[in-house]
């Protein structure tokens, strides 16, 4: 950790402006955890954990709200089984009575561990050997041709090298 590496270095009597370029931080850090080193010592450039204010749900709720998706979104009035972060949100809202933004659903979710997929978009009656002879025949045909082979120069005053 830079901050309790400062902290050492400040100890041996290494100035901020020094210490800063042998971290490779800003002089503007170095400076603070100076100060704060000068105040508090080598504690008090400890982190302090991660910032937020954490998980609204309880553990009870997180459980419940597992079970819940658990159950596939057309348990709850979905036309489809497509969980998505607003529709989460709504769940969370109209089961806990707890606001969460469509972003704050993700950042739950990937701490509950669940990921997320995206659906592979295909038509119901795709035919698959259809689409390959229409790769291979037609869309060589309709494809853009390539650069030419010579060089060449839109500008008049700069002819093309040959």
């Amino acid at each position: 950790m830079l901050r309790l590496r400062a902290a050492d270095m400040f100890s041996g009597g290494i100035q901020p402006p020094r210490v800063a370029h042998l971290l490779g931080v800003t002089r503007k850090s170095a400076c603070e955890w100076h100060r704060t080193w000068q105040k508090g010592g080598k504690a008090a450039l400890r982190s302090k954990g991660t910032a937020g204010t954490g998980c609204k749900l309880t553990d009870e709720q997180t459980d419940r709200l597992e079970a819940l998706l658990a159950e596939g979104a057309a348990a709850h009035g979905w036309d489809d089984q497509r969980w998505t972060a607003a529709r989460i949100a709504l769940l969370i809202a109209e089961t806990f009575h707890i606001h969460y933004t469509p972003r704050g659903v993700t950042y739950l979710l990937q701490r509950l561990g669940w990921s997320f997929q995206v659906p592979a978009h295909r038509a119901a009656r795709r035919d698959e050997d259809q689409v390959a002879t229409w790769v291979k025949r037609t869309w060589p045909a309709i494809k853009a041709p390539g650069r030419p082979g010579t060089p060449g120069s839109a500008s008049p005053t700069s002819p093309a090298r040959v």
